[in-house]
């Protein structure tokens, strides 16, 4: 029997684990422009509980479609969006960020305009902790991290009491 199968027939043996098992944070949405029928939202993901889960879809309804995408090297220094169909896996305890140039969630057909301020309530969809809603503000000002040195720092001493 495969490690892999292992894990699943584990994860189906395991009682539905709450919502609570997933924490989101830092998540925050832009479009390119004001009018952009586009937009992309980005957010950190920890999985509290001992079982993996996986992020399997998305949906909102500012958007026609929402998509679960990453950035693909092409190579030639191409970088290739394209949909995650299988989703993205969080490991027991584990957090992945949902960040520019990686993966991220992708609003497309906006029904209305992403302006700054306005919080979205965007469903993520996990394979076990079944649906959680997330409020995610537009923050249109927000540059990409590029320096993770001193901007990390405070933010992650904020999220010390969660545990």
């Amino acid at each position: 029997m495969s490690f892999k199968s292992f894990i699943f027939s584990a994860a189906m043996i395991a009682a539905s684990p709450l919502a609570a098992d997933i924490v989101v944070d830092d998540a925050y949405a832009r479009a390119s422009t004001p009018t952009a029928k586009a937009g992309a939202a980005f957010l950190e993901i920890t999985n509290t509980g001992e079982t993996a889960d996986r992020l399997v879809s998305v949906a909102s309804d500012v958007a026609a479609r929402v998509e679960l995408h990453t950035h693909k090297d092409m190579g030639d220094g191409v970088m290739k969006m394209m949909q995650v169909e299988e989703g993205f896996v969080i490991d027991a305890g584990a957090t992945i960020a949902l960040a520019r140039g990686g993966d991220h969630v992708m609003f497309m057909g906006l029904t209305e305009p992403f302006t700054d301020g306005k919080v979205l309530s965007v469903t993520l969809t996990f394979e076990n902790a079944g649906d959680v809603t997330v409020e995610i503000p537009v923050d249109l000002e927000r540059k990409p991290e590029a320096d993770h040195g001193d901007m990390d720092h405070g933010k992650a001493d904020d999220h010390a009491h969660h545990h």
